[in-house]
């Protein structure tokens, strides 16, 4: 029985273009992660996660410098890695329900935050749970991702030949830049919301910065039309990150949005409220969906009895065991989902893309969905392309907002069990 001999974990930072604002902050710069898993039988499965304490947690942003957040996680994920080192090599989905709670438990007691939220030590546990699942598949032969998911009723029966590309349009995004993404083609506009324009937690200046935002850009988007959807309107995907701290306020923003014309082009609303608010919400006149407060499968099930309708997955964010698990469960339910974004290299770009591919379409929408906003917000894009080993094949890029897949996307499954030097260096020098 092969057990675990050595994890080595590595990171670099990847600079913006601009500071990437949302959730009431922003960030300048990504750590990418890189770890390493080795059995005693010489087998290696390499793993790769980005970190944004600011998304997970934040609380832990506010607390900590970001460099100080970031060590936080980084920690954590070293400490996943030396729990594993010496324990028998088990199915990847056991193994992260073992780490989880011991990694989260650590990452409270290094930063003193005693209600530290569960996606904190997710996103920590990415690159880790990655790297499991390539040793698992070395280890048992599987060699493309449709037999990865071969034995797991998880809804993952679809095959997506286009894919939208969502882009995300942040605080400090220009009017100008938002027109470009019509321009070039994009059908499907990710907004984020919640912004806190003077700096002092003011919700009144918030809701006004939002709608005002809305407006800027549905003056753009409310004449075009798409063949991608089922009435012809531009769709919106409109993410608060929790910011909304009541109900009453958020109907304030839909009714506004209802005036202005926007209200029937949005499509996704996501996280609107605090995970700990417990409101329910099946009175909301749109689709609600969880993101951050979609932790585990029980978090599921308590989000169902509230009204939400739709999950966002996040192989990229919260592990691809967890996402696993949820798409179980919203499978069983009949409640749709899709990948989003966290701002990730274009390697895992493509992990995203392998679970979206074989998602079914969203309510709505003609084609597969995905955001991907790191060609947006990355200052060395490019470079990056290079570090996956199939970053050039045609499925790898959109044209006009899309993703073309075909049948080399699927039997070469984006990429991702190719080998990848850059990272596999990274973890090697620490």
């Amino acid at each position: 029985m092969a057990v675990i001999k050595q994890t080595l974990l590595g990171f670099e930072r990847e600079s913006l273009l601009t500071p990437f604002g949302f959730k009431g902050g922003f960030i300048n710069d990504i750590w990418q992660i890189s770890a390493l898993i080795q059995d005693d039988d010489g087998r290696e499965g390499l793993g790769l996660g980005v970190q944004s304490p600011l998304w997970s947690d934040s609380a832990v942003f506010k607390a900590f410098s970001p460099s100080a957040g970031n060590c936080a996680m980084f920690m954590m994920s070293q400490h996943a890695l030396n729990l594993l080192q010496g324990k028998k090599m088990d199915d990847p989905i056991s193994m992260l329900k073992w780490l989880l709670p011991q990694v989260y438990d650590y990452g409270v007691d290094i930063t003193g935050i005693a209600n530290m939220k569960m996606t904190f030590a997710l996103n920590a546990l990415v690159p880790v749970d990655m790297a499991l699942w390539k040793l698992y598949c070395t280890k048992n032969g599987i060699n493309s991702f449709d037999d990865l998911i071969a034995d797991k009723n998880i809804g993952l029966y679809s095959r997506q030949k286009k894919i939208a590309s969502i882009p995300t349009i942040s605080y400090s995004m220009s009017v100008e830049q938002i027109r470009k993404l019509a321009d070039d083609g994009y059908f499907l506009i990710k907004l984020k919301l919640g912004n806190d324009p003077d700096k002092d937690n003011d919700y009144e200046k918030m809701l006004n910065w939002d709608v005002e935002r809305l407006a800027q850009v549905h003056e753009i988007f409310r004449h075009l039309t798409t063949p991608y959807t089922s009435n012809s309107k531009i769709p919106y995907y409109l993410d608060a990150n929790g910011r909304y701290d009541t109900k009453d306020r958020l109907l304030r923003f839909l009714d506004r949005a209802d005036k202005i014309g926007a209200l029937d082009h949005i499509v996704i609303f996501e996280e609107p409220f605090p995970e700990e608010a417990g409101y329910d919400v099946s009175d909301i006149p749109v689709r609600l969906v969880a993101d951050e407060c979609a932790h585990s499968v029980d978090d599921c099930e308590r989000l169902l009895g509230m009204g939400y309708k739709g999950f966002a997955i996040k192989p990229i964010a919260k592990t691809l065991s967890m996402s696993f698990m949820i798409l179980e469960r919203a499978f069983i339910a009949g409640i749709p989902c899709f990948c989003a974004d966290l701002t990730v290299n274009p390697l895992m770009v493509d992990w995203n893309k392998n679970v979206a591919a074989r998602l079914e379409s969203f309510p709505g929408i003609k084609a597969g969905i995905m955001e991907v906003n790191g060609r947006q917000n990355y200052k060395n894009w490019e470079k990056m392309i290079t570090q996956h080993p199939m970053g050039h094949a045609p499925w790898a890029s959109e044209k006009e907002g899309i993703y073309e897949l075909d049948e080399k996307f699927y039997k070469q499954s984006g990429g991702i069990f190719f080998d990848a030097p850059h990272y596999r260096e990274m973890a090697i020098n620490g």
